[in-house]
């Protein structure tokens, strides 16, 4: 028996958070989904059993987590990957050689690697465009365009990609349509109420929040995608374990709460910022001076704790990345704890120099993944770390 489905939308996002896709634990009613830790299962005779034969295939915990984000997203099916990359090379896996990907410019350092590094040398053809114009998109394709692909908020430039307009473009040319919703996550954004067909999430984020796994996650509503990206998911078996997805289940569970945390601290550290002498510029799409502050207002409802500034010298950028207490220096983003990057040398090193600089991703830039500590603190570290960066 399932507590709340999938499907069921009429309960409030943060009710779904903790229950949806979870069910009943037959031997002893766990209130917790319980970490099914096998990789096979007893059947009862030949071609008889309880829906369960092979863990690549078939896994409880892993299920859950599936009916849960795909509840939050507004989606009927759900797809765990072992990383976001594997749920990104899911998604590339249902083209061929010949194929058109037309591809936002500024997306994550690794989907670009992917791309072109891997599936380029496969003959998957791809165009970075400046999503930011819809008509950039337009005049990118050919007669063998068959995706788009976008990020919004981009990472780590937060460009944002008008959604419903691509979703209109998407469907008028027949394009499949998928949207990396990591940065905003479900409580903040739904591409799919906006015509995207796929969402993809790096669980490893925000949806989990806690930065002790690693996880990958898409959903759809198409019947025909979910058919296909079922069969990808078993065929190449980039699934992840039961533990981890036991604990992106129990991170969901407080996802509303973090959320709110993380975006009412971005909005004073962002706006505390645009204040400083030595910050050149400010990146945040709740700021009003940003370029697309009104789309950030009309397809989000909040803007998260992501930021990025410019210092304007790389010696000052990396003083102050090395200089902060609270702020830790790392990979990653969207953890309880607050994290401090140099996205040039870190998330987007493999990212050509010459691309980089196009979109103002310069060696002087920082990004700042603000957790959920007392946001005083975390302007005040910020604070004297710039002081000591002069």
């Amino acid at each position: 028996m399932t507590r709340i489905l999938p499907q069921d939308h009429e309960h409030g996002f943060a009710t779904r958070s903790v229950h949806a896709g979870q069910v009943v634990e037959p031997l002893a009613g766990a209130v917790m989904t319980p970490i099914y830790q096998t990789s096979t299962y007893v059947q009862e005779g030949l071609g008889k059993h309880r829906g369960y034969e092979y863990a690549r295939t078939q896994n409880p915990t892993r299920e859950a987590l599936e009916r849960n984000v795909a509840s939050l997203e507004g989606a009927t099916h759900g797809f765990a990957f072992g990383s976001g990359l594997a749920a990104l090379d899911a998604v590339l896996k249902l083209f061929k050689s010949g194929d058109h990907i037309i591809c936002g410019e500024n997306v994550y350092g690794g989907s670009h690697r992917l791309m072109e590094r891997i599936y380029g040398n496969l003959g998957l053809r791809v165009t970075f465009v400046d999503m930011r114009d819809v008509s950039n998109i337009e005049r990118a394709a050919t007669a063998a365009t068959r995706m788009i692909y976008c990020e919004t908020p981009t990472n780590p430039m937060m460009n944002l990609t008008d959604l419903a307009a691509v979703g209109d473009l998407a469907q008028a040319h027949g394009y499949l349509y998928v949207v990396d919703n990591t940065f905003a996550t479900p409580y903040f954004q739904r591409p799919l109420e906006h015509g995207a067909d796929i969402v993809l999430h790096s669980t490893t984020k925000y949806l989990n929040g806690h930065s002790d796994m690693v996880g990958g996650l898409l959903v759809t509503s198409r019947d025909d995608v979910a058919e296909r990206l079922g069969f990808i998911q078993n065929a190449a078996g980039a699934v992840p374990g039961p533990m981890d997805c036991w604990l992106a289940l129990r991170g969901i569970k407080t996802l509303p709460l973090r959320m709110r945390q993380h975006d009412a601290s971005g909005r004073r550290i962002a706006e505390w910022l645009t204040r400083q002498q030595l910050v050149t510029k400010v990146y945040y799409p709740g700021l009003p001076s940003h370029p697309q502050h009104e789309i950030a207002c009309r397809q989000m409802s909040g803007f998260g704790g992501m930021i990025s500034l410019d210092l304007g010298d790389p010696g000052r950028a990396r003083r102050l990345v090395e200089g902060t207490r609270i702020f830790v220096l790392a990979e990653s983003l969207g953890g309880v704890e607050s994290l401090i990057g140099h996205p040039a040398s870190m998330t987007h090193a493999s990212v050509p120099p010459a691309m980089r600089q196009a979109m103002g991703l310069t060696d002087s830039l920082v990004r700042l993944s603000c957790g959920v500590e007392d946001t005083d603190d975390l302007i005040a570290d910020l604070d004297q770390a710039m002081r000591a960066s002069e």
